[in-house]
């Protein structure tokens, strides 16, 4: 029987929760710890940190943020971002993170996957796939959707599963941000082709569209931001104390806009149509 698990990806950038479209033209959407523990408390499944730029700027940021996640959270915590070697993954784990995500790292040396699940086991290690399709042809890309890398997407998750990955994040970069459904052709074709879990990410849009992608794919579970997130903006106070795009925080105040939990309405749609969720 399968469990469809749903996890809220919260993505980070100078200590703020952001948002972006096509990974790109991000905007802050409040505190993270905030819409974390509410994610929790509304039955997520696991907690997904991504830093955003710390593969450009060569940082490795968010043992802070686990660490203060995990004092208030009791559900898996998985932390991607600026993941560059074992010392990195020991960091992380130390600070209370229970999975860690590279991708970056793993496309300028595969054997970052081979040293680090044979140290810490495969269930540890989850690989992130970002794709992107350029006249209908999907290549990867590293560094948070900048960089395109000449790879097929179904052999480079295979290559990923046969060097010890546990899981694949796939993340459809055509279809982030914009709410307009998955890519489900290659949702479908990459979760068929290998045995670890997929967890597809990018295009969640409604109730109705992450619904489709479960019924239409072999995948494990669901990676959603904006759905989830813009629902709660509201809910939270907030304090421009550093740098960042608030517009779109300024422009909910002003309006006075209500929130919503669409995590827990997410779970009983799933339910009421025969969906194994927890």
């Amino acid at each position: 029987m399968r469990f469809i698990r749903i996890i809220p990806k919260l993505d980070i950038k100078n200590g703020q929760l952001i948002k972006g479209i096509n990974l790109e033209g991000l905007r802050v959407l409040g505190n993270p710890f905030e819409f974390a523990k509410n994610y929790y408390e509304s039955g997520a499944d696991e907690i997904l940190y991504l830093d955003n730029v710390a593969t450009l700027y060569g940082t490795n940021n968010l043992s802070k943020f686990v660490s203060k996640t995990v004092k208030n959270i009791f559900i898996p915590v998985t932390v991607g971002g600026g993941i560059r070697n074992i010392k990195d993954v020991e960091m992380m784990l130390s600070s209370g993170a229970d999975r860690i995500c590279i991708n970056s790292s793993a496309i300028d040396d595969i054997n970052i996957i081979k040293k680090t699940s044979r140290i810490y086991g495969s269930s540890t290690i989850c690989s992130i796939i970002e794709v992107v399709k350029i006249k209908n042809k999907y290549l990867i890309t590293k560094s948070n959707g900048r960089d395109i890398v000449n790879k097929d997407p179904l052999e480079w998750a295979k290559k990923l599963e046969q060097f010890g990955t546990g899981e694949i994040i796939l993340t459809c970069v055509n279809h982030e941000g914009l709410r307009n459904g998955f890519d489900i052709p290659l949702i479908n074709k990459i979760s068929r082709n290998i045995k670890v879990p997929v967890i597809a990410h990018g295009g969640a849009g409604n109730f109705q569209q992450v619904l489709e992608v479960i019924k239409k794919t072999k995948i494990s579970g669901v990676a959603i931001a904006s759905l989830f997130h813009y629902g709660l903006v509201p809910k939270f106070k907030f304090k421009k104390n550093r740098i960042g795009n608030f517009n779109y925080l300024d422009r909910v105040k002003n309006l006075n806009i209500k929130h919503t939990n669409n995590l827990k309405k997410l779970k009983l749609f799933l339910k009421s149509n025969n969906i194994n969720v927890r």
